[in-house]
């Protein structure tokens, strides 16, 4: 992961929270504090200023998914915001959309293994997006039966140069779906480097630009875009974001609008 990264743990259950304080303790991650509920959270986020939050969902008082849209909403100092990785024992949409919509970068069960939570870590202080591969299917399912506009801010783009490709997608060209799709499979942008011969920054700068042809805000969008598109061919990749992304496509439907160039 290169530097420490700065971790704040978030959990009403003090065994959890001691147990992941040890467990990260034997990392590179530096566990900068804890807190015990959301308003805590709030309070300890703007005064440690953490890269990475590991934020509890249900809690007494203010929830998870609050105490993400306060910090994040309301984040007092110059710079970037610290990412949040939301952890639960809840397998269940409205927790899935509620934290992403509040701007949360990653969800993850609390039974996942030490090493996937670290790098779950390690990919959303990097700025990328982290999705359990339990919770897919239901978010794709989810957003598939949304009334248009399926995704916040999304356009209609017109079919790009050289792809002849109709629907959402047609606005990319073939280097930027195969991108697109593997961003679907959950690879980080080293990953998707790895298996196109691209280095890092060249990956990074065609998610951007995914990004801003299709009228999206995050990799999260991309996926559900692709999976829910296309999700024969991005369903395959096992142990990753589009593990279980197999809910049937039920046409994708955007907001009409200009579309990004």
């Amino acid at each position: 992961m290169g530097a420490a990264v700065r971790v704040l743990t978030v959990d009403d259950q003090e065994l959890v929270r001691t147990a992941l304080r040890a467990m990260l303790r034997r990392t590179e991650v530096d566990v900068v504090g804890e807190a015990a509920d959301g308003e805590r959270a709030v309070e300890a986020a703007f005064a440690l200023r953490p890269d990475v939050i590991l934020m509890d969902v249900r809690m007494p008082g203010m929830t998870g998914v609050e105490a993400t849209r306060r910090i994040l909403d309301g984040w007092p100092h110059p710079g970037p915001r610290p990412r949040v990785l939301m952890l639960t024992t809840f397998d269940l949409d409205e927790y899935v959309h509620a934290a992403l919509r509040a701007g949360a970068s990653g969800f993850l069960l609390k039974n996942t293994t030490p090493q996937a939570l670290l790098e779950a870590i390690g990919v959303v202080a990097a700025g990328e997006a982290m999705l359990a591969p339990t919770v897919t299917r239901r978010l794709i399912r989810a957003f598939s039966d949304l009334p248009p506009p399926l995704l916040p801010g999304a356009a209609c783009p017109a079919p790009g140069p050289g792809t002849g490709a109709d629907g959402p997608l047609g606005a990319l060209t073939a280097r930027e779906r195969e991108v697109a799709r593997l961003v679907a499979q959950g690879l980080s942008n080293a990953r998707i480097g790895a298996a196109l011969g691209l280095a890092q920054p060249a990956v990074k700068s065609t998610v951007n630009r995914i990004l801003t042809r299709l009228g999206l805000e995050n990799r999260v969008q991309i996926a559900v875009l692709v999976l829910t598109a296309e999700p024969e061919d991005t369903a395959d990749a096992e142990g990753t974001a589009g593990a279980e992304g197999t809910a049937g496509a039920q046409g994708v439907t955007c907001a009409r609008g200009s579309a990004a160039s």
